[in-house]
This record gives C-alpha cells, structure tokens and sequence, in this order.
C-alpha cells in the first residue's frame, strides 16, 4: 500500500516529516528517493526534529561527503548518503548493518543506488517528486500500521 502526500513549500515537507518522525519506534529503516533538489534532506530535517533532535532545522545536513550523520533524540537517529557510492559492496563497508537496532531510525537518502542491500529489512520507501517551483509529491510506501497521514 502506498500513500501519497502534497506539499507546497519547504516548510510544509519539513512539517510533513515533522509529523511522520513523531510516530517512529525504534528499528525502522527509511529510503528517500528522488532527483536533486526534491526535498530528501527538508523531509529528513522534519523526521529529525519529530524524532525530538534539538535545533534539527540548524543541525541537519546532508552526508555527501562524510557518509553518515548522527543524531541524537528520543532514538539513535542515521542519516546515510548513498549518492557518492559506487557500490553496494561501499554501502555495506560503511557498517549500515550496525546502525539497523531496535533503539535506531536510519535514513537513507539516494537509497535506489543500494537497494539491493536493503532487501530483508522491510524497509519504507519514500519518492519525492517535483509538481512546481515548490510543490512536491511525496509517495509513502510500507509504512507500518502505526504511521498515520
């Protein structure tokens, strides 16, 4: 089952992420996918901060460069960047098995460049797609029971 979400500005997909964070448990795993400038790490800095990651908005960057981020709120929270990547094989080096516990949220963003590697752990996915300027279409999929739109 799939759900999908419109925003029409930064704020209302930071908010949307906001939203979905607050209602995490513990040991999900999440794969953001879309073109540049979709609003991966806008939707990751809401996540974060429902997550309760203080002065998420300031703290929350994108890894490109270092790989993983870590944040700390009411779980363990893993932002991974996968976009520099050549291989799964890269992927797995990075310890992505060590972040996935039952006190963690990992966040993935470029995740269709490792999926492969994600099979097994009943990830969610989520699509970010431009509609404008600043409309974007957010498609939830596998979300558990628990998440509410």
């Amino acid at each position: 089952m799939s759900m999908d979400i419109i925003t029409n500005s930064a704020n209302e997909t930071i908010e949307f992420g906001r939203k979905f964070g607050s209602q995490l448990k513990g040991g999900e795993v999440i794969a953001l996918v879309g073109p540049l400038g979709a609003g991966k790490t806008h939707l990751i800095k809401g996540i974060v901060a429902g997550l309760g990651a203080e002065d998420a908005a300031n703290e929350v960057t994108s890894p490109t460069f270092v790989l993983v981020n870590e944040y700390a709120g009411r779980l363990e929270v893993y932002h991974m960047d996968a976009y520099r990547l050549d291989s799964i094989a890269q992927f797995e080096q990075i310890g992505f098995d060590d972040y996935c516990h039952p006190g963690s949220v990992v966040l993935i963003e470029w995740a269709d460049k490792v999926e492969q590697a994600l099979i097994g752990t009943n990830y969610i996915k989520i699509e970010l797609s431009h509609l404008g300027p600043t409309a974007r279409k957010i498609r939830v999929t596998n979300a558990p029971d628990y998440i509410r739109f």
